[in-house]
Order: C-alpha cells, then sequence, then structure tokens
C-alpha cells in the first residue's frame, strides 16, 4: 500500500537524517586549524540544514509522487491488519522520539514558548528534529 511504502522511505529519511546530525556534531567538534581558525562549530548548522532540504524536497516529492500515483492507478488492499500494525507501531517509535526531543528541549526552552524556542535556538539539532517528529506524527 502507499501508506506502507511512504512510511518505508519516511523510516529512510529519518535514519538518514539522523545520522547527517550526528555527521554534524562531531565535525562541529574538531579543533581549530588554518583552514577553520574559529573552529567548525558551523558545521551543525549547515548539517542541520542539508536535513532540512532533504526532509521536504525529497521527501514531499515522494510522497506527493506516490499519492498521485496511487489515485490514478489504485490497487486493492490485501492485508489491511498488516498496514495498521506497522502504522501503530511507527506512531509508538515517533512518539518516542518527540517524547525525547521535547524532554532534552525544556531545559533549554526556559520560560519561552516552543516557537520562540524554535526561532532562536543555538541547538539547531532539537527543532529539527522537534519539526520533523511533529510532522511526521
Amino acid at each position: 500500500s502507499s501508506s506502507m511504502l511512504a512510511e518505508s522511505v519516511h523510516s529512510l529519511a529519518d535514519t538518514s537524517n539522523q545520522g547527517l546530525l550526528l555527521w554534524g556534531q562531531r565535525q562541529a567538534r574538531k579543533d581549530a586549524d588554518n583552514l577553520h581558525p574559529f573552529g567548525y562549530g558551523r558545521s551543525r548548522y549547515f548539517y542541520s540544514f542539508v536535513v532540512a532540504l532533504v526532509l521536504f524536497s525529497l521527501g514531499s516529492m515522494f510522497a506527493l509522487y506516490e499519492g498521485y500515483h496511487k489515485i490514478t492507478h489504485p490497487e486493492p488492499l490485501s492485508s489491511p491488519l498488516v498496514a495498521v500494525v506497522i502504522l501503530v507501531v511507527a506512531i509508538g517509535l515517533e512518539g518516542y522520539s518527540f517524547a525525547t526531543a521535547m524532554k532534552e528541549s525544556r531545559p533549554l526552552k526556559g520560560a519561552g514558548s516552543w516557537w520562540r524556542f524554535i526561532r532562536t535556538s543555538r541547538n539547531p539539532e532539537l527543532p529539527v528534529v522537534l519539526l520533523e517528529d511533529t510532522g511526521a506524527l
């Protein structure tokens, strides 16, 4: 079904995005050198930007294409129970990721609103994960 295919692509994209965010954190810890006299701290922002581009361009384009394809060439659903179970498990895992991101963000957020935290955070990974998990849920 299209929802299963979309969920599998979403899971692959999530895994790739988390890998890119971890890579950006690793790059940001490198010491300053002749090429980067102030260090590599901005790598975190660059890789967060790349993740956002991947999420909103490739992910959305695939979902739109697959939705159009399924509307124009419908096929009967063969095993709806399997699809529902997989989607429920995916919702549970996304919910856990979202709850973890909120827990990690609360001390940094302080008394301000979530929107303010997302716009002004100096930690680029948390807003990306929060927004992605919100969209996925």
